[in-house]
């Protein structure tokens, strides 16, 4: 250390010069331009521009894999944009399963109309969400009532027209 400091030089203001990283020598130079630390830095270059937070946050996302539940999250929520209102407001996306979206809806005759309408649907999820990873969509309609309860029960004749 006390080789590199140029002579008349104090060895504490040769320290301080060194914890700087301000140059000593022209050796000490020479050794920090082979180790491909430069100079210093010049305003104005490239790569010197700070960038968003947008930026930051999408590579961030890209990096660690989470587009594709981002992009499905994202359809879900704006499901309103891909169904139009009038459908959206009967139908919600109940779930996402291996490129299945399952949309239940209010009535059965709401989801036919909307069986038919599936070529649509799936061409405008692919056009405004291409990495969610929608390969088919199936419409449902309400959920019927089920008689069968319980872990042990006995087959029986059914639900009947009258119940009196």
């Amino acid at each position: 250390m006390s080789d590199e400091r140029p002579p008349g030089i104090p060895e504490t203001i040769a320290t301080y010069l060194r914890l700087r990283g301000l140059p000593l020598s022209k050796a000490a130079r020479r050794k920090r331009q082979r180790r491909g630390d430069p100079e210093g830095s010049q305003p104005f270059t490239k790569g010197r521009d700070p960038g968003t937070i947008g930026d930051a946050i999408s590579a961030l996302t890209t990096a660690s894999g989470w587009t594709p539940q981002l992009e499905r999250e994202e359809l879900a929520l704006n499901w309103e944009t891909i169904a139009g209102p009038e459908n959206a407001e009967h139908s919600h996306i109940e779930t996402f399963a291996q490129g299945l979206v399952v949309v239940r809806c209010d009535s059965t005759a709401r989801a036919t109309q909307m069986r038919m309408m599936r070529a649509a649907f799936l061409t405008r999820i692919l056009e405004l969400y291409p990495d969610a990873g929608v390969k088919e969509i199936r419409f449902f309609g309400p959920d019927v009532p089920t008689w069968k309860h319980g872990f042990r029960r006995v087959q029986g004749r059914g639900p009947r027209d009258t119940y009196g």
